[in-house]
């Protein structure tokens, strides 16, 4: 074996990665609960991506044949409906660990000086998601992947003078048609899943260069031995390998309970109008998209008008990718951060929930009224950060990291 590895060495970087990131990477040794989501939302992206290869083998991207094909798989395809079960709840999954995951980041203000562009490429890596789930959300063709791409897409037609050339250029029709599903179907399962796939190794080499950051947002290159490794870090191979089974075991049963139990959540995973064929004709009562894009389609509508909530919904989104800029502190970890910048985020959070649950509901002239003063509290989290995070006084920073 160690001269197999040698001659594999001679010829391609294999232990030099497997040292460089895995065994010779050190970690700081204070990592809590939240740190198990980047490994978890890594492994729910294998699944989705294995899962997705096996069920294309079954899968017509037609629109006279796509929603018989989905019945096909639940019904006659061996393991059908639990490899589709694991897609479509895999789907959610994956948002949910991801909400977590940039939730720490902002907890711990990891996107901070010098990981500015780990952040940044987090967040293109979260848009490419939520490109990849509209795109399969449209492959099922029930009533509501219809009508929700029949919403979403005409947004684009509120942009002045090209919007309805975009629109029409999105569609590939007229209307949504089954030259839309077969353009939704490629990206789907070739374009976006390169892209994410290429975001998240350059995500990962951009935090291995500068090193993960920690709970207390302590430098741990500062303080070193004679032999250069880092007083207060540990390889991240055994040891927070062995600490992420332990995340992905709970993980795993808590992600198989839903699977085998509750694989519709509700309506929420799976919503009620989808297992009817999608239909040009018949509008569904109340048109809202999937569960996690909901924060956003409630900032949408809260604007009276359309091209101002296209901008509005839009800005949420790009707002993130300046964050880095935004916050003036000169602490990273709200730990040690003031008042203002605890009672913002707490703020931020409960804004963000409530508008994904006015998402899912029908509009009424209230919910109107409670969406318009969360958009605003969203936003205000952001504008107002360089001047409460500069103006708040701040816990002096240990020089170690208190475990």
């Amino acid at each position: 074996m160690s001269k197999f590895m040698d001659w594999v060495d001679a010829r391609f970087p294999a232990t030099k990665m497997w040292e460089d990131h895995l065994s010779k990477y050190y970690a700081p040794k204070n990592f809590n609960f939240f740190y198990f989501f980047g490994s978890l939302a890594l492994l729910v992206l294998v699944n989705q991506i294995v899962t997705g290869v096996w069920l294309t083998m079954s899968y017509t991207p037609s629109a006279e044949e796509a929603f018989a094909s989905v019945e096909y798989i639940m019904r006659d395809v061996e393991y059908g409906s639990i490899l589709r079960l694991l897609h479509s709840t895999g789907a959610s999954a994956f948002f949910i660990v991801v909400y977590l995951h940039m939730f720490r980041g902002l907890l711990y203000g990891s996107y901070q000086k010098p990981r500015e562009l780990v952040w940044v490429f987090g967040m293109l890596i979260y848009l490419a998601l939520m490109a990849e789930a509209f795109m399969g959300y449209l492959l099922p063709w029930g009533q509501m992947s219809y009508w929700g791409a029949q919403v979403i897409i005409s947004l684009f037609g509120a942009i002045p003078v090209i919007g309805g050339d975009l629109t029409q250029w999105i569609r590939g029709d007229y209307l949504i048609s089954g030259i839309t599903l077969n353009r939704f179907f490629a990206l789907h399962v070739v374009a976006l899943p390169i892209v994410i796939l290429g975001l998240v190794v350059l995500h990962v080499l951009a935090l291995h260069e500068v090193g993960s950051n920690n709970p207390d947002g302590v430098d741990i290159k500062k303080h070193k031995d004679e032999n250069g490794i880092p007083l207060d870090g540990i390889a991240f191979h055994p040891y927070y390998t062995v600490k992420d089974i332990v995340g992905v075991v709970v993980f795993l049963f808590i992600f198989c309970s839903i699977v085998f139990f509750f694989p519709e959540m509700g309506g929420y995973f799976l919503e009620k109008p989808n297992f009817e064929v999608a239909n040009a004709f018949k509008t569904p009562l109340h048109i809202a998209p999937v569960w996690y894009f909901t924060p956003f389609y409630a900032i949408l509508r809260a604007i009276p008008d359309k091209l101002m909530g296209v901008i509005a919904m839009g800005a949420a989104i790009a707002v993130l990718f300046v964050l880095p800029w935004l916050d003036r502190s000169p602490v990273k970890s709200m730990r040690y951060k003031g008042w203002l910048s605890k009672g913002w985020l707490v703020v931020f959070c409960v804004a963000f929930v409530i508008l994904g649950v006015l998402g899912v509901l029908p509009p009424t002239p209230e919910r109107t009224i409670l969406s318009q003063v969360c958009t605003f509290l969203y936003f205000a989290y952001f504008i107002l950060m360089p001047f409460y995070t500069r103006l708040e006084k701040t816990k002096p920073v240990p020089e170690r990291v208190t475990g």
